[in-house]
């Protein structure tokens, strides 16, 4: 297993180059260009090797921009944008994208229904993005989305599926259901992980960084999944509504290694990421 530490979640992007609609009067601090020679200070800090690098926003242009970055030593993975929903869309984009260090492919699903997950043409297409050994990451939230992902999981075991922000966490009000049912759920599916990590719609609600909120939420999702299954993400430049690169990191890490023997440290750390990206390949 890998002994690289890997930060499975983060993003670039300049701020004239992309219209970013999830973007609004709340999130001030993120309307700046995030470039990587200003990540790159923040891994060394807190001793990370490698980066997973996501696409943020869903359109063509995106996959380019993503292609550039590609370049950069820090970046072993990426993820890209294919619009899913529209399955001959979707198919075309995958055979035109050029991104190199490609590990696996997303759109954003906010809280629109997903139930075109399981028509038949989108399960050939999961099919084909299981075949180039490509990852599918999303957060599910409602129990509607989160029933179609678990079909879609059973429906094509051979997909890696990736839940990212540890599937957005009541932080703000500190209750457990509805979303522990929905992460229990997804556990049952051996094909799903789970990235440790805190989206916008999160941060946003939330009125300040508290690793006493988070931490049970982070402990039921190893147990849930187990470190096999879970990866430390760190949703960098968007974590800076709440808390600096490396109090995230090092807090969401320290979470996670405390829930762990030597073995799962290094598979939370690094190890998930690198074996359900292909990073090692």
């Amino acid at each position: 297993m890998t002994t690289r530490v890997i930060d499975a979640h983060h993003h670039f992007w300049r701020t004239a180059a992309q219209e970013q609609p999830w973007r609004t009067a709340a999130h001030a601090g993120l309307e700046r260009d995030f470039e990587p020679d200003d990540l790159r200070p923040e891994l060394v800090a807190a001793g990370v090797d490698a980066t997973v690098l996501m696409q943020s926003v869903d359109e063509p242009a995106e996959n380019g921009r993503l292609a550039r970055y590609a370049s950069d030593p820090m970046v072993a993975g990426v993820v890209g944008w294919v619009p899913l929903a529209d399955a001959r869309g979707a198919r075309e984009t995958l055979e035109s994208l050029t991104i190199d260090k490609l590990c696996g492919v997303r759109c954003l699903v906010a809280r629109d229904p997903l139930e075109w997950l399981t028509a038949l043409t989108s399960l050939e297409l999961f099919r084909t993005v299981a075949e180039r050994r490509l990852a599918w990451d999303v957060v599910p939230i409602t129990m509607e989305q989160t029933r179609a992902v678990e079909q879609l999981a059973q429906a094509v075991p051979e997909l890696r599926i990736v839940v990212d922000h540890l599937g957005r966490p009541p932080l703000d009000t500190g209750e457990w259901q509805p979303w522990a049912g929905h992460l229990r759920r997804l556990a049952a599916c051996p094909n799903v992980a789970v990235k440790l990590s805190v989206g916008i719609d999160a941060l946003t609600a939330w009125q300040e960084w508290n690793t006493a909120v988070l931490e049970p939420y982070v402990a039921a999702v190893i147990d849930w999944f187990g470190p096999d299954r879970t990866m430390v993400a760190s949703n960098w430049p968007v974590v800076l509504l709440r808390a600096g690169y490396l109090q995230a990191w090092t807090d969401i890490a320290g979470m996670a290694l405390d829930h762990a023997d030597d073995t799962a440290r290094t598979a939370m750390l690094g190890g998930t990421a690198a074996a359900w990206y292909g990073l090692d390949h």
